[in-house]
This record gives C-alpha cells, sequence and structure tokens, in this order.
C-alpha cells in the first residue's frame, strides 16, 4: 500500500490561524469530492473556529480516565477502520494521555500514513525538537511538548502560516484568541512584540531552509547547472595565505548586507599536491568562518579556477569573492591568474568580487604546482627547445666560427634548457640532434656524418652522456617533486579528517557529506550486510541521486572489510585517489561503530543505574524497613498475648506504637514508589493553577506540632503545579528540616514573589552542609553526617528535587544567615485560572507566559495570507 502524504500548517505563535487554515482546506477538499474527515481538531472555545467544524465528519473520540478526570483523545483504531483518503488531525506534537495506544500524537499520525491515509495537520515552531533552547532563551519557557524536526522535514508539502506582530496582538485584544480576562496577561507576556517578531523569524528561516533543501534536490535530479539567485551566496576561495582572513570578514560583511546570505569558504587542493597552503594558517581561517556563521569546505581539483566555479555552481551561489594575486608582476607572462580566468569564465548570473589586501603582488611562498610530473606548458616548452634550439644556434654559429670547444658547450647548454623544461625525452631528442649537427656542420670533414679525428669522437660521446645525465637527473628530480606533493595532499586531507574527529564531528552523515565534497563526487553511502548472502542495507548517505542497492551499481566502492562498503557516484576516482578514500571508508566504518556502541552503553547504563537502584531498594527494603515493621510485630504480639493483663494507658501506648510505625512504614515505601516513578521516568504532572496557601499547610501534616512556623502570604500569586506532587515536596523539605532542627527551635516556612516566580524556603537552624556536599543531598540514598539508620532511606530530597523540576520548578540549597540550611522551592507563577490541562497537553505558553495553557488550535477569523512550501 503506498504511504500517505503528509501536509503540515505551520505557524510561529498561537493564534496565527492554522486550525482555521487547515479546516479551509478540508472544506475544499470535500468540495472537489474528496473522503476527508476530522480525525481531531481541538477549536478551545473560539466560535469562529468551531463554526468551521460543521459540515466535516468528525471521528468519535477515546475516552481515558486518569487521576479522576476525563480526557478525550484521538481514536486511531476508529480512524483506521474509517479509512478516509483524507484526515485532519491538529496539533501534531500533543502528547497523549497516559493509556493511549501511542505516547505522542505525531506516532498516531505515522499509523495513519502507514496505512496510505492523507494527513493534513498543524504544529508552532516552538514545538520542534531543535529549537527547545532557542525558544526557551527568547520566551523564558521550556517547551515540554515537541515533535522530532525529521517527523516535520519529511512532510510533502509544508505550508507557512503568518502574521504580523502587531496583527496577531490586535487579534488578541480583540478576544479571538483567549477569553478577555486572560488578554492583559498575555499581552503583556507571552505576547509581547519582541517575542512575536523573533519566533516570526524563527518560522520563516526554518521553513525557508526546508525550500532550500528542497531546491538543490530539485536542481540535482533535473540537472540544472544555471545559477538560481533564491538567495545570496556567497564563495570564497581560499589559497591558505594570509589574505584569507581578509576575505573572510568581507565577504561575511557582504552576506550581512541581505536577509539570509551564506558564506562559504572553500579551499581547492590540486591532486598532485598542496603547493602554497599553511595547515596552520587553513585550520585559523576555518575556525574564522565558522565562528562567523559560515561553513568551509575542502575540495579537491587540478584546475583551480574551473573547480572553484563548479563548487560555486553547485551550491547555488551568487557571488565569489577572491583577492587580488599575490604574482610578481612578471609571473604574468604565464597566464592570467586565477581571478581573471574566474571573473571571465564566471557567466552573468556569478557576480565575482576582488578585494585587495596587504599580500598583493608579494609573490607566493612556494612554486606553483603544476598538473602531471612537469607540467602541459613545461613538456611543450622542453620539446621547443630541444628540436628548434639547435637548429636555430647552428644557423647562428655558421656566422661566427668560436671553435669546436665553444660549440659544444652552447649546444650541451641547450640540452641542459630543454631537460630543466620537458625532462627526459626533450632532452635526448636535443641531445642527438645537436650530436649530428656538430657532426655535420664543425667537425672535419666539415658537411658529411664523418669524424676523421678520434678525439672529436670522444667529444660528442661525452657532449651525448652529459645531455643524457642531466635529463635523467631532471626528471627524477620531477618524480620525486610529483610523489612528494602527492603525499602532501594526502596528509592535508587526512589531517582535515582527523581534526573532523578532534572537533567532535563524528556523525555519519556528516562523515559522509565530507567525502562526498572532497572528491566532488554526487554522493557518497556507507552499505553493510550481515552476511555474504544477505541484501545490502544503507547505513547512511550524503548527497542526491538514486539509492544504491549493492556497492558494485557506485561509480567507486571501497570495501571496509567483509561485510561493508563504501559506495559514491559522480565520476570515476584514479587509483591514485582510492588510498585515501580507503582512510575515509575506514574511518566511517569506526563512527558507526562507535555510533552502536554508544548506543549499546547507554543502555548498559540504564540498565546498571536501574540495577543499582534495585539494589539500593532491597537494601533498604531489608534494613530500614524492618525497624518499623519489628516495632509493629512487637506491639501486636504484645496486645495479643494472654499472659499480661494491659491496663487502658498501656493498651493506648502500644497502639499509638503500631500508628507510628505504620505512618513511617508508609512514608518510607511512598518515597520508595515515588524514586522508582522519577528513575523510569513515569512522573506526569497534571498542572494547573493554584494558590500556594491551600497546599503549604496540607503539607505539615506529618511533623509535631509548634514545631513549623508558617509564613506564607495570601496575596501571593498563583502557582502552576501540581498540588499532590507539590505537597509532596514540601512534606519531605518540612521533615528532613524537622529531623536536622535542635529542641526548641521552629522551621519557618515562608513564601514570596520574586518576579515571575514564587518561591517556598524551609529554613532551619540546624547543623547546615558545606557547599561540596550540598548537591550530593540531593542524590538518591544519601544520609549526610551521623544521621541514624533509622532515620529514613536517604530519598526525601532526591523525591522533592525531582517532583520540583517534572513541574518546571527548581530546589537548590542554600546556608540559612547564623548558622542552619535554607532549601528554596522555585515554582512558575500564574496570573489567571485556567482549565484543567491533561497530561501531555499541548502546553507551549499561557497568557501570563507561563507555560501551561492548551496551545490554540487556529484563530478563528478571516484566513491569513500564507506562503506554501
Amino acid at each position: 500500500m503506498a504511504r500517505g502524504k503528509l501536509r503540515i500548517y505551520l505557524g510561529a505563535a498561537p493564534g496565527v490561524g492554522k486550525t482555521y487554515a487547515m479546516l479551509a482546506e478540508a472544506h475544499r477538499r470535500i468540495e472537489r469530492g474528496t473522503d476527508c474527515v476530522v480525525a481531531f481538531v481541538e477549536h478551545h472555545g473560539r466560535p469562529r473556529t468551531e463554526v468551521m467544524l460543521h459540515g466535516l465528519e468528525q471521528v468519535p473520540r477515546r475516552q481515558l480516565e486518569y487521576r479522576g478526570a476525563t480526557f478525550g483523545e484521538m481514536d486511531v483504531d476508529a480512524a483506521l477502520r474509517r479509512a478516509p483518503a483524507v484526515a485532519v488531525v491538529d496539533e501534531l506534537a500533543h502528547t497523549n494521555v497516559p493509556g493511549s495506544r501511542n505516547a505522542k500524537r505525531w506516532q498516531d499520525v505515522e499509523e495513519l500514513l502507514a496505512a496510505g491515509i492523507d494527513v493534513v495537520s498543524t504544529v508552532n515552531i516552538q514545538h520542534l525538537e531543535s529549537l527547545g533552547d532557542v525558544v526557551e532563551s527568547i520566551t523564558g519557557v521550556r517547551q515540554r511538548e515537541t515533535v522530532p524536526d525529521e517527523v516535520v522535514r519529511r512532510a510533502d508539502q509544508i505550508e507557512l502560516v503568518d502574521m504580523s506582530p502587531q496583527a496577531l496582538r490586535r487579534r488578541m485584544a480583540h478576544g479571538n484568541i483567549y477569553q478577555p480576562d486572560k488578554v492583559d496577561a498575555a499581552l503583556s507576556n507571552y505576547f509581547r512584540p519582541g517575542n512575536l517578531t523573533a519566533l516570526r523569524e524563527l518560522a520563516l528561516l526554518w521553513v525557508a531552509d526546508r525550500v532550500d533543501e528542497y531546491l538543490n534536490e530539485y536542481r540535482s535530479e533535473h540537472h540544472v547547472s544555471k545559477i538560481w539567485g533564491s538567495r545570496e551566496r556567497i564563495v570564497v576561495g581560499l589559497t591558505g595565505g594570509p589574505e584569507g582572513r581578509t576575505l573572510i570578514r568581507r565577504a561575511a560583511r557582504l552576506a550581512e548586507k541581505g536577509a539570509g546570505g551564506e558564506v562559504m569558504a572553500v579551499y581547492i587542493a590540486r591532486s598532485d599536491g598542496l603547493t602554497a597552503a599553511s595547515p596552520k594558517e587553513l585550520a585559523v581561517q576555518r575556525t574564522l568562518v565558522e565562528d562567523l556563521g559560515g561553513t568551509f569546505h575542502h575540495v579537491v581539483g587540478d584546475d583551480i579556477p574551473a573547480a572553484l566555479l563548479d563548487f560555486a555552481r553547485g551550491a547555488n551561489a551568487t557571488q565569489i569573492v577572491l583577492g587580488s594575486s599575490r604574482r610578481k608582476a612578471w609571473q604574468y607572462v604565464f597566464g592570467p591568474g586565477v581571478g581573471a580566468t574566474v571573473a571571465r569564465d564566471s557567466g552573468p548570473d556569478l557576480d565575482v568580487h576582488i578585494v585587495t589586501h596587504d599580500e598583493v603582488a608579494k609573490g607566493r611562498g612556494l612554486p606553483v604546482a603544476r598538473g602531471g610530473r612537469l607540467g602541459r606548458a613545461r613538456i611543450i616548452w622542453g620539446w621547443a627547445v630541444g628540436l628548434a634550439g639547435p637548429a636555430v644556434l647552428a644557423v647562428l654559429l655558421n656566422t661566427v666560427d668560436l671553435g669546436l670547444a665553444n660549440d659544444m658547450l652552447l649546444f650541451l647548454a641547450v640540452t641542459v634548457a630543454a631537460a630543466l623544461l620537458g625532462g627526459l625525452l626533450p632532452a635526448l631528442a636535443s641531445a642527438a640532434l645537436g650530436s649530428l649537427l656538430l657532426n655535420y656542420f664543425y667537425t672535419p670533414p666539415l658537411h658529411r656524418l664523418t669524424i676523421a679525428d678520434p678525439k672529436n669522437i670522444v667529444a660528442i660521446a661525452i657532449f651525448f652522456g652529459v645531455g643524457m645525465s642531466v635529463a635523467s637527473v631532471v626528471d627524477l628530480a620531477a618524480r620525486r617533486t610529483q610523489q612528494a606533493a602527492r603525499l602532501r595532499a594526502e596528509s592535508e586531507i587526512l589531517s582535515f579528517l582527523a581534526g573532523n574527529v578532534l572537533r567532535g564531528e563524528t556523525g555519519l552523515e556528516e562523515l559522509l557529506e565530507r567525502v562526498r565534497e572532497t572528491f566532488a563526487m554526487e554522493s557518497a553511502a556507507l552499505l553493510e550486510r550481515e552476511r555474504d548472502v544477505a541484501p545490502w542495507t544503507c547505513a547512511g548517505r550524503a548527497g542526491f541521486g538514486p539509492e544504491l542497492e549493492r556497492p558494485e551499481d557506485a561509480d567507486v566502492d571501497v570495501p571496509v572489510g567483509d561485510h561493508m562498503a563504501l559506495a559514491l557516484t559522480g565520476r570515476v576516482l584514479p587509483a591514485a585517489d582510492r588510498r585515501v578514500l580507503a582512510a575515509f571508508a575506514a574511518q566511517a566504518a569506526v563512527v558507526l561503530d562507535r555510533r552502536r556502541l554508544q548506543e549499546k552503553a547507554d543502555q548498559a547504563r540504564a540498565l546498571a543505574e536501574g540495577n543499582r537502584i534495585r539494589t539500593a531498594l532491597l537494601a533498604a527494603v531489608s534494613h530500614d524497613l524492618r525497624t518499623p515493621l519489628a516495632g509493629i510485630k512487637a506491639a501486636v504480639s504484645s496486645l495479643r498475648s494472654d499472659d499480661v493483663a494491659w491496663s487502658e494507658e498501656d493498651q493506648a501506648e502500644l497502639l499509638e506504637g503500631i500508628e507510628e510505625g505504620a505512618d513511617r512504614l508508609d512514608h518510607l515505601v511512598g518515597n520508595l514508589l515515588d524514586m522508582s516513578r522519577l528513575q523510569t521516568g513515569t512522573v506526569t504532572p497534571l498542572i494547573r493553577e493554584i494558590d500556594v496557601d491551600e497546599v503549604v499547610p496540607m503539607a505539615l501534616g506529618g511533623v509535631p506540632e509548634d514545631s513549623v512556623e508558617l509564613d506564607v502570604p495570601e496575596t501571593l500569586p498563583m502557582v502552576a503545579v501540581d498540588p499532590g506532587l507539590l505537597e509532596r515536596s514540601v512534606a519531605n523539605l518540612v521533615e528532613n528540616a524537622v529531623k536536622y532542627s535542635p529542641r526548641g527551635q521552629r522551621v519557618l516556612v515562608s513564601a514570596s514573589a520574586i518576579a515571575d516566580r514564587v518561591e517556598v524556603r524551609v529554613v532551619d537552624r540546624g547543623p547546615g552542609v558545606p557547599d561540596e556536599a550540598k548537591d550530593r543531598i540531593f542524590e538518591p540514598f544519601q544520609r549526610y553526617g551521623d544521621a541514624p539508620r533509622g532515620a529514613g532511606v536517604g530519598l526525601g530530597l532526591a523525591v522533592a528535587r525531582g517532583f520540583a523540576e517534572a513541574m518546571g520548578g527548581t530546589l537548590n540549597a542554600e546556608d540559612t544567615p547564623g548558622g542552619g540550611l535554607t532549601m528554596v522551592l522555585s515554582l512558575r507563577a500564574a496570573g489567571a485560572r485556567a482549565a484543567t490541562v491533561p497530561p501531555g497537553a499541548d502546553t507551549a505558553q499561557a497568557p501570563d507566559g507561563t507555560g501551561i495553557a492548551p496551545v490554540p488550535g487556529g484563530s478563528g477569523i478571516a484566513e491569513p495570507e500564507r506562503q506554501t512550501l
């Protein structure tokens, strides 16, 4: 069955109109005759959004009981049985109530897509997993309801529902998003112009990046080589010289002038060696470009101008920044240089900037490398000198009589020049031709190819031998130079590979992208199989092009062991490149093994932690729980004994001991169960707004009377918490403080409002805790100081901190002025009462900025303008 298609309406903030636009699309599809149903949509009491649901078939919701309340969730089974062509599902990042088929709604959507049902859904930019830290820094609220970026990226169509901050605030002021009593708080907190502008920029840039990915894929699939200047991309050509820093900074300034500008620094190394690049300088320039928000690329190419232009066109760049040539004036006789060649061949769609710098015309530190052993130009010049030089010299010497010895020295000079320029073969040709000319024109008898004097035979033989020797030395030197340059090139590439590992770039896809980029290939994939006859599977891939089913289908494949291979497509690489490619292949295998070992290590770590907890639990059960059980057993046995006649006072005392032991046992077991819930991640707070003075007094029931002084004003703002978890946290803190407080010293429990938070402080006058131990006391099964074994299992503070963090708060220890310890429980303040939100509800941001109100699914008014991807 073909997989269904996913369409997502993406918004920057609640209220921009995602749900309204989604329902309008559902109406349009029904009008076209498409079988479309509403699998789940929440209108949040907005009349106009509710009106949009009229006329649409809705799949009945599944009702789930949780903590005494009933919540409605999407019924996946009912939607699959209905099997429509299109299902409308709101709030993709929503977390389902415990007991649902899947933990997340996007997992429900995946089931619908796998069944061949098209899905239309909505999501806000703040719910993307990769943007959690950014959104928190903007709004001050950590988003707990997130959806993996890959789920949204895989969508067949993403439609941006956009609205200016001013328009959204007007919509809020008109009561189209929240109830009128929540509008003022919302406008002064989450819906501030700065917040909305920043979130809108995030949404626009994220969608722009997705558009860029689709554009590159389209250009690759359709082999589009012409540059489409959809956004400014600036390529900086680096030579490894000190001028590179100037070029990078200039390119960064150019990129800042246009929205979404991107800087890509590229260093092109010849396949026969790196002649003018300083590895240290390249490392500095790489760091600089990355600090400025750009990317660094290392490419191999013999023709530097062509390779640079190919890279720029492949990246869909719009500008190239090059430095003025460092060559001296006389060196231009050998060619126009890289800058002039790139400017000449760039075409009308690619602008070339030539930037001046301090190194202009100062020459290069090393000679320019040539292709092959000596380079094509040198070989041509060598043949020209070797063949034409002796003939021209013979014509000149016919006019002047210098003697045979001088004539031979001049012909030898021409042979040496041919050897230096063209190597062995041109020198041999020059020596042979020179010998014939010396014999014919200057050795008696003249104008005959015979030699009368035997001494002249020896001279000509020596001349020919010297010419051959010089040519052989020059050719050998060229060979060694070429080999050394090649090895240097390989060393440079391998040093970049090692640098990636040292910088922590150990992702398999990043490494494969580096391979594809270095060797100028279309795609790179790491294929593996379990055994010789098993089919190949792709462990990682970078680039575009058809997926490979086996290594033999690739243009280049490098085996890695018996059941793994690195496969590249795009062109056939020379044999000399396979050695470096083999190093990349081996590193790719190591990265894959490291990733899998890391996964196994994480699993082992989780198992070890679980074993540690279980061992500690068993130790607690075997020792700490035995004391209250023994006391209860002894008291019950005494009461049941017929040998002793207990008075009413004695019976009351024994019953009191039984009750105290049971209470203590209940407290210990409760802490053990709570710690196990925290360790397994099953604590799901039911957040609602409540007054602190309603919860804190209830937490004091387990301590003696007159041991606590309470100072909690009734005027404090409400807090967004789970009342049960808050009560348990405060109770543990108070019991711990009372345990360590001196006799006659009461524990102070106070509360105050600071900015947008409410702090509950539990202050004791006990011995206190050193700074180095303040974090350790919150670890499970920790007792500080000489606390007796019967004092508990060391879980009270760990449970208190775990519950506080589960509610979005913090718990820290501070010194009490004058001696003692103060526990500071910081909670988020809430400005208005809201309806109970189910666990895992889409709790992005309340009207007052506390992060507990359900995320609206739509605007309820006219459709905003949209941008379609």
